[in-house]
């Protein structure tokens, strides 16, 4: 039984009907905002040098898919990164899962993972290559994200486990190119509590924020309804990120549904700043209501939020309720 709504959301919506929303400010002083479309078609980019303005910006179709071939249905959850791998050229990336049709397959979809990239220096404009960017394992996956941690760069992202029960895990490795990783995929965390596990089991959008001489690794967990949730990892910036035992995991989620407000599955974030860069922003879908009909992928209308991250005294993120500032 769900609760019934009692009370109405202090925030709106960013921007309706974008999913796996991602925010990236860049050195140019630009915010650049890419997300998944409900159609699941394009790479659809915006910018503004604001984090309000983005929702009125200019929308610019970078990529559009196929009609045929590897990638060409459900182009998911992109992410634009700016990598700069020393001793190589500064690139724009974009990071996008894709599948070759809608057909399910041992019970999942087929998606793999791509990249887009460019040495131009305005993604809006730029002339783009398209690359698979191989995990080094030839199952279902998708969500990646990149992040520079004492001079080098890391691949994270979601997928199936060979041998592991449920749909993803999250998996870490070192990169060499902003394409391509070097050795064995490392798993980071699978779904293990219960509420990592309603629906689907499920860890996947991972994004990383570093703060207090930590690294926290904001996640996603369970179906893509009103279960779906944020969960949180952390280590010590001085640990070894490829070393699983480095990582601690929360036992309960960091934000999850507000039944008294109506703001359902929250998840699928990233992480920003604000515009004088005080304070850490918070970047993530959910809907405003919990009567599907069907499958929640086909509806279109989880909305991009983003709100404040609160820090307390150990020096951990707070992020209180979807529904509130």
């Amino acid at each position: 039984m769900i609760p019934e709504k009692t009370a109405e959301p202090l925030v709106k919506p960013l921007i309706e009907q974008r999913a796996d929303p991602f925010i990236y400010k860049h050195s140019d002083g630009y915010y650049y905002f890419i997300a998944s479309v409900p159609q699941y078609d394009r790479l659809e980019l915006r910018r503004s040098e604001t984090i309000a303005g983005l929702a009125d910006a200019e929308k610019v179709t970078v990529w559009t898919k196929p009609d045929t071939g590897p990638y060409s249905d459900l182009i998911w959850a992109p992410e634009i990164h700016h990598v700069h791998i020393e001793g190589q050229a500064p690139t724009w990336a974009i990071y996008f899962a894709a599948a070759p049709s809608r057909e399910i397959k041992h019970d999942l979809f087929q998606h793999r993972m791509y990249a887009l990239t460019t040495t131009d220096s305005n993604p809006l404009e730029a002339e783009w290559s398209l690359a698979q960017v191989d995990s080094g394992i030839d199952t279902f996956c998708l969500d990646a994200t990149v992040f520079e941690h004492k001079g080098k760069h890391y691949y994270l992202w979601a997928q199936k486990g060979p041998g592991i029960a449920g749909n993803s895990n999250l998996y870490i490795a070192e990169m060499d190119t902003p394409t391509s990783i070097v050795g064995e995929p490392v798993l980071l965390t699978r779904p293990e509590y219960d509420w990592e596990v309603i629906g689907f089991l499920v860890n996947e959008g991972p994004a990383v924020v570093k703060k207090n001489d930590r690294l926290f690794i904001g996640y996603s967990a369970s179906a893509t309804n009103h279960n779906y949730c944020m969960g949180l990892l952390w280590a010590d910036e001085n640990a070894d990120v490829l070393d699983p035992a480095s990582w601690e995991k929360s036992p309960r989620p960091v934000l999850e549904s507000d039944y008294e407000r109506g703001i359902y599955g929250p998840g699928h974030n990233s992480f920003t700043v604000s515009e004088d860069g005080s304070e850490d922003i918070l970047v993530f879908h959910a809907r405003t209501y919990t009567e599907i009909v069907g499958d929640p992928l086909w509806d279109p209308n989880r909305h991009t939020y983003v709100k404040t991250i609160h820090w307390n005294d150990e020096g951990f993120p707070e992020f209180g309720k979807p529904s509130e500032p």
